[in-house]
């Protein structure tokens, strides 16, 4: 096996996942993350955890949610309780088909979404991390061979992690201290208020409220948002590609929306619910590991150089304690490239210009 699962398995379990003995955790293994599952059970086992293995796959999920009836029970107590027993919950990404629930109804997604809410709630609740294992399903959407993908994956992955958070938490402390972000590119004129909450250094360490590896971000809950904003990174939402997606917002609410493709898929999620209409997140991408888009969120939305606005759910780390964010059954990031020309400031000062922070 390739000593880098090992290292990637290594990273998630004692960097990120702060894996400690007698831990309960819950596995989750994609149908293409075999191998790296395998290293992850045994790194887990050498710290004496207790592990319960999930199969993940996007094909058993197409099957199921096809052949449903679409009225789904509640949050079912069988699930519930596995996370609401356990310490840590760690999945492995890597199906074999990226567009596998492509055609399943967009009704039934949402409706889907919506019957999980306290699962979803009760294992955030808990220490989760998600990654991902460089499968050839993943290369082929990125559009590069096998072998290179590997190699970006693991440039992600493996990083000096503490160097990065030290670096990252300059633009924590500009976020902390703001009132008012502003961002600006070509299609971009969008403001937003970000005054009482609080940014969270994102460097793939639940130490840090972070939550993916790769990571490379800094997050926040954005409000009042103003103006409109042009995602030119193209990517795939619920198996379908989206392109150079335009919105309007006004209000802190999207009033408008086009796109060159994938513009009903976007309105299906704004119309999921109330809280789906308004941002739950900005976020910053800071991981000069990741060089390329790949159309995979997990790398795409942490590259230097990008920021990110994600529809819906926010999160309770950006808010006060005791007081929750923007609420909704749905999160979806979508990408605006800054490595042209740009601007991202913040109270009126210059933090980036043209993909450049001002301390690079």
């Amino acid at each position: 096996m390739d000593q880098r699962i090992h290292d990637h398995a290594e990273t998630l379990v004692d960097w990120s996942a702060r894996i400690e003995s007698g831990d309960d955790v819950v596995l989750s293994v994609a149908e293409g993350a075999h191998d790296l599952g395998v290293a992850v059970a045994g790194a887990l086992g050498e710290r004496g955890a207790n592990v319960h293995t999930t199969y993940g796959s996007s094909e058993l999920s197409r099957a199921y949610l096809d052949a449903h009836d679409g009225e789904f029970d509640a949050d079912p107590a069988h699930e519930l309780a596995l996370y609401e027993n356990a310490d840590a919950v760690l999945r492995l990404g890597g199906g074999n088909n990226t567009a596998e629930t492509a055609d399943v109804d967009s009704e039934t997604q949402r409706a889907y979404a919506e019957s999980r809410e306290a699962i979803r709630e009760a294992r955030s609740d808990i220490d989760w991390m998600s990654t991902v294992h460089p499968t050839r399903s993943l290369a082929q959407q990125a559009g590069m061979s096998i072998a290179d993908y590997r190699e970006f994956v693991y440039d992600a992955v493996l990083r000096d992690w503490q160097s990065l958070a030290d670096e990252m938490a300059q633009m924590k402390d500009v976020l902390d201290a703001g009132s008012e972000v502003h961002i600006e590119n070509e299609g971009t004129d969008l403001t937003m208020r970000i005054d009482g909450r609080t940014a969270v250094n994102s460097c793939a360490s639940v130490a840090y409220d972070s939550h993916n590896l790769p990571s490379g971000e800094v997050f926040t809950a954005p409000y009042a948002t103003e103006g409109h904003v042009t995602f030119d990174i193209p990517m795939t939402v619920r198996g379908k590609p989206i392109r150079d997606a335009r919105f309007e917002f006004s209000d802190g609410e999207v009033t408008s929306i086009d796109a060159a493709q994938g513009e009903s898929v976007l309105w299906d999620i704004v119309e999921t619910d109330e809280g789906s209409r308004r941002l739950g997140e900005l976020g910053i991408g800071m991981n000069r590991g990741i060089d390329r888009i790949t159309d995979n969120i997990l790398f795409d939305e942490k590259m230097g150089g990008t920021v990110h606005l994600a529809l819906g759910r926010a999160y309770d780390s950006n808010h006060p304690e005791g007081e929750s964010g923007n609420d909704s059954a749905v999160h979806v990031d979508l990408i605006t490239d800054m490595r042209g020309e740009s601007r991202l400031s913040v109270d009126g000062e210059t933090v980036q210009a043209d993909g450049r922070f001002r301390w690079e």
